[in-house]
Order: C-alpha cells, then structure tokens, then sequence
C-alpha cells in the first residue's frame, strides 16, 4: 500500500459530530489543559489494531452517526463502537472487521441503534499536525483536530502512510464491539473523599441505580437518582486534581462521572473513582442509561487492567476468509468468502472486501 503522493479522505457529511481522536494530550494538566482523546478507549484501540496503527494513531470518533465519507485513495478500514448500519457504496460491512475499500468509494453510518460513539480507523492514521503533543480536539478549548472544531462537509484529511501490518479480513478472536443495552453495572474503588460522606451517602451509591441525564457530554456524565448524603451537608473541598472516572458530587447530592473532556481541577468532594478498564462502557452510555456501582479494590482494579492489555495484541488477531488457490486462465489467484454478521465478505489475492450475496433456486 505505499504510496508517494499525499493519501486524504474527504467528509462528505459529518453527522451531529466527528471529531478527530487520539489517545489524549498528556503532560499539560498543571496547566490546566484537558488530557481529551477517544471517550470509548476500548474501541480506539480495536480499530487501530485492527488495521495495523500505532495504539495512538488518530482516528474519527462519530457521535450518533450520520458519517459519510470519501475515500481518495486505496484503504484498509476497521468500524467500531455504536451498532449502527454502515456500508461501503451500499454493501454492508460488519462491527469489528478490517476491509480494503477502493479510491472513490463512500463509507456511510447510519444513526446509532445503542451506544453513542463510532469508531472509523484507518490504515496510517489521520495525520494532521500536533497541538502540545497530540491530534485530539478538546471542542471546549478549541486546540487540536482540524482548528479544534468538529467536522464540517468539504474537510480533507491527509493519512500517515500504513505499517507493514495493515490487513483487511481481520478480527481480534472473542472480542464484541456490543454497546451497552440500557444499564450498564461498573466497578468502583472509593476516595479519595468518600471520608466527606456518610454512611448513608455511600450505601446510597452502591445499592442504587442511577440514570445519565441528557445534559452530558464528553466532559462527564450527569447522573439522576437518590441524593448522595455528606456528613457535613457541604459538598465543596479546596480545589484538587480530578481523573479520568473520578466521581464528583455537587451540591445537590446527584453525582457526576468525569470523562475525557473532564477539567483539571475541581472543587467537589469525590466519592469514588471508576476502574479504568470500565471506562469504555461509560463512553457509549446515551441519556436514560442505567448506571449502578459495585466495590472493588484497587489491586483488583490493576489485575482487571492488566488482563485487558493482554487482549489487544496482533498475536490475538484471525483471518476471517478462508482461502484457496486457483487458476484462472493461466493466472494463478487466491480467493475465499466468508460471512460476519448480517454482512458477506471475499477475499482476493490477499484483499478482503464487503459484498452482496443474491440467493436463487435454478428451475428443476
């Protein structure tokens, strides 16, 4: 797949929102800059290896769907995320396979059916230039991506050039790209303030459900359900660091889970913090997902991550198509098809691509 000339994609329509993600910009939280990057990293990291990046490569993070996209050049694409329709010039592909995809086709998403952000990974990467470090937009700052904004119709994205490990008719063995169906149970270790709450405040936490509002975003998840009691009836506490998962509770008692998009500091007391390895689930929760909380330690907490590093390595990674070798008309090619899903695929001499399969009955 190498290729001297400049390799773009063009967005043809961008959906309520495509942004251009990575894994985040780190090293600047003491000067108040939000890490940002990819809200389902799980996801990321699945489409990147997937098509052979570098686990930081930027990919597009669609909310809702509604993408669609030009291809200029020859490609290998992996989606993940959201279930939604997605097709390559009207043919279905699947959730969590990599496919080649010829220069001027279109890859289009539907609207999402459950969970909220969709993954488009490209062989190479988007490669637009770095802002302290990294390609992710922080909308809020308006600092990375293309002019820290959201796609608009008419962009072009430039693409890095493919490692020698890009591959289309690939999937990653036992993995789901299934997005949460309405409630969603995560793991949490208490603290670093839960010494500002009762005891009634933290049963409340772990033996509720909880609702996520519609005023959420990629800061954090506003979360509806019974009042988190304080011991003082004060909430606020000198201002400190907040992380990824760290579990705020203004002073209405209601808590709020902080994401990628979070702030650096903050001024609420914070009861909890989510485990990192069930952060992603937290990233595909649309408004009106159930949300309950269950203890852990953090040596559990480390274990549990430890387990998910070994599950995104190319070792883990299958063909889809089985192949066979043939002659035709003196040439020798190798070709293979296969099913994922609701959607077909075939492969040639090494290139897997969607089709469509029409089934007929010849007369007797």
């Amino acid at each position: 797949m190498a290729n001297n000339s400049p390799r773009i994609v063009q967005i043809v329509q961008p959906g309520p929102m495509t942004l251009v993600q990575d894994r985040g910009r780190f090293g600047f939280q003491k000067l108040g800059v939000s890490v940002s990057g990819a809200v389902d990293i799980d996801s990321f990291d699945f489409g990147n290896l997937l098509v052979g990046n570098d686990p930081d490569a930027a990919c597009l993070e669609v909310l809702l769907g509604g993408l669609e996209i030009e291809f200029l050049d020859d490609s290998v694409i992996a989606v993940t995320g959201a279930e939604s329709d997605v097709t390559i010039d009207g043919v279905t592909i699947s959730l969590g396979v990599s496919y080649f995809i010829h220069s001027d086709a279109r890859l289009k998403l539907g609207m999402a059916t459950d969970g909220l952000r969709t993954y488009i990974a490209i062989a190479g990467g988007i490669d637009i230039p770095q802002t302290l470090g990294s390609r992710s937009t922080h909308f809020a700052s308006k600092i990375g991506g293309v002019d820290g904004r959201s796609l608009v119709a008419g962009d072009v994205l430039s693409l890095g050039e493919p490692s020698t490990l890009a591959a289309s008719g690939l999937l990653l063995e036992g993995e789901s790209t299934s997005s949460p169906s309405g409630e969603i149970s995560v793991r949490i270790m208490l603290g670093p303030q839960d010494d500002e709450f009762s005891d009634t405040g933290i049963e409340s936490l772990l033996n509720s459900s909880y609702v996520v509002s519609d005023q959420s975003n990629r800061q954090g998840l506003r979360l509806e359900g019974p009042v988190i009691e304080s011991k003082s009836g004060r909430y606020d506490i000198v201002s400190d660091a907040v992380v990824n998962g760290s579990i705020q509770v203004p002073g209405d008692g209601k808590p709020i889970i902080l994401l990628a998009d979070r702030q650096t500091i903050g001024g609420y007391a914070k009861i909890a913090t989510i485990a990192t390895v069930d952060m992603p689930k937290l990233g595909q929760a649309a408004p009106g997902t159930n949300i309950t909380f269950t203890e852990i330690t953090v040596e559990e907490s480390q274990e549990l991550l430890a387990a998910r590093s070994e599950r995104f390595k190319p070792d883990n990674l299958a063909g889809i198509v089985e192949e066979v070798s043939l002659k035709v008309d003196g040439d020798d090619i190798v070709v293979g098809v296969a099913k994922s899903g609701e959607s077909a695929l075939a492969a040639v001499d090494g290139k897997t691509y969607p089709i469509t399969v029409d089934e007929y009955t010849p007369a007797e």
